[in-house]
């Protein structure tokens, strides 16, 4: 068995729902969100990633990335408060080299604003079904920037936590040590 008290609540509370009012979301607490995706971790500090987004607040503005989700992603996506997209930059800025991390980071800035929106009581769900070519096309993505996911925030409609059933793959299948599927923890 997991043991989560190792874990803290904002991880665990967090959940992709599939449903969502279209309540929306304290000017302040919008502010938060992209504030804590700004304080995560890159490789050289270099905080490649970029975010376009858009609320309910701005419908032209939000039915341009709505219209680039794939279709069973609109039906529940249209609901949400905000949808966004993200994109890491593909080279370091001090030097002009290769930066093979800048999606890695870019993910790990999305993760970090979920963890927010968890705390705020909101959900946040990710989505790689989206046209990545016609959102560089509308939104003039250079092409510096690798187009990363879409996502949508909001208040989820029901219940705040996870649905029942939610499942993690257990430690001993995900970290290994000495070399590749060597277990680095025993099984649960």
């Amino acid at each position: 068995m997991p043991d989560t008290t190792l874990v803290h609540p904002s991880i665990l509370e967090r959940w992709s729902p599939r449903a969502f009012t279209n309540q929306p979301i304290d000017p302040a607490a919008l502010r938060s969100l992209f504030e804590a995706a700004r304080w995560s971790a890159s490789c050289f500090n270099e905080q490649p990633w970029r975010f376009i987004v858009a609320t309910r607040a701005e419908p032209e503005e939000f039915a341009r990335i709505l219209k680039l989700l794939a279709p069973k992603n609109q039906e529940w996506a249209q609901s949400a408060w905000l949808l966004g997209l993200t994109a890491g930059k593909k080279t370091f800025s001090h030097n002009g080299a290769p930066d093979r991390f800048g999606l890695h980071d870019a993910g790990a800035a999305l993760t970090t604003l979920f963890i927010q929106a968890t705390w705020l009581g909101l959900r946040a769900h990710g989505m790689g079904g989206f046209d990545d070519a016609a959102a560089r096309t509308e939104f003039g993505i250079p092409e510096d920037f690798e187009v990363g996911a879409a996502f949508a925030v909001g208040h989820p409609e029901g219940a705040l936590n996870p649905p029942p059933g939610r499942s993690r793959r257990p430690l001993h299948e995900i970290v290994f040590a000495g070399g590749w599927e060597k277990p680095r923890f025993t099984p649960e």
